[in-house]
């Protein structure tokens, strides 16, 4: 399957504190309304069956909208989930196993917190990159140090293969993000634990799409 640079646009990534038990699918549909393009789920404390039940409660929340779902670190949820693919950091499952149980037609997105890792990402088996940490974030306080929006910019210059910008981004970064040369944004509590979830994305959407006609 594969990902298109267009559908990077506005990333959301889940986050069970924000939104939690059933919040999650009336979060991801409204989200999906206002322009969200691509959804992680992302639950470092469940098990491998919960991530399996939720994504595929999300995916049927997904149903026609061609919005790709990849799971996030948990290569054995994605595929008995039917998931459109997997998130995974540098120190998880390794990627050309993932790669090889996941088959060509899946997605398969690294986490890059270094220059040296983007350049030796390999573009044979990755679809894209996620960029960060660009600011701190307290949705993952285990994050490496912060690279700015000018470690970002460093990093998409070099990357070879499309790329979301990840990390304590908000509405206000959108400029600095697609002047960096990502592809897109990707976002927690900017959309999860808003009031007005579908809103909130509607205005991500819309500022993204605007500023990559014009940038």
């Amino acid at each position: 399957m594969g990902i298109k640079a267009e559908q990077l646009l506005l990333y959301l990534v889940t986050d069970p504190s924000l939104c939690p038990g059933p919040v999650l699918l009336d979060t991801v549909s409204a989200a999906v309304r206002g322009g969200v393009t691509v959804v992680q789920l992302r639950d470092k404390k469940a098990s491998t069956r919960q991530r399996i039940d939720a994504a595929r409660a999300i995916k049927a929340v997904l149903h026609d909208s061609g919005v790709p779902l990849v799971v996030n670190d948990d290569v054995e949820a994605a595929i008995l989930s039917d998931a459109d693919g997997v998130h995974i950091g540098q120190e998880d499952v390794a990627l050309r196993s993932a790669r090889a149980r996941l088959g060509p037609e899946k997605i398969i997105g690294l986490s890059c917190e270094t220059l040296d890792q983007v350049a030796h990402a390999n573009c044979q088996l990755v679809d894209y990159l996620g960029l960060g940490t660009v600011f701190q974030t307290s949705t993952k306080p285990d994050h490496k140090a912060t690279i700015g929006i000018s470690g970002l910019a460093a990093m998409a210059q070099i990357a070879k293969v499309p790329t979301v910008a990840i990390g304590g981004l908000k509405h206000g970064h959108a400029r600095d993000v697609i002047q960096a040369g990502c592809d897109g944004m990707a976002v927690v509590s900017a959309i999860c634990g808003q009031p007005h979830p579908e809103n909130a994305a509607r205005e991500l959407a819309t500022a993204l799409k605007a500023l990559k006609r014009v940038i």
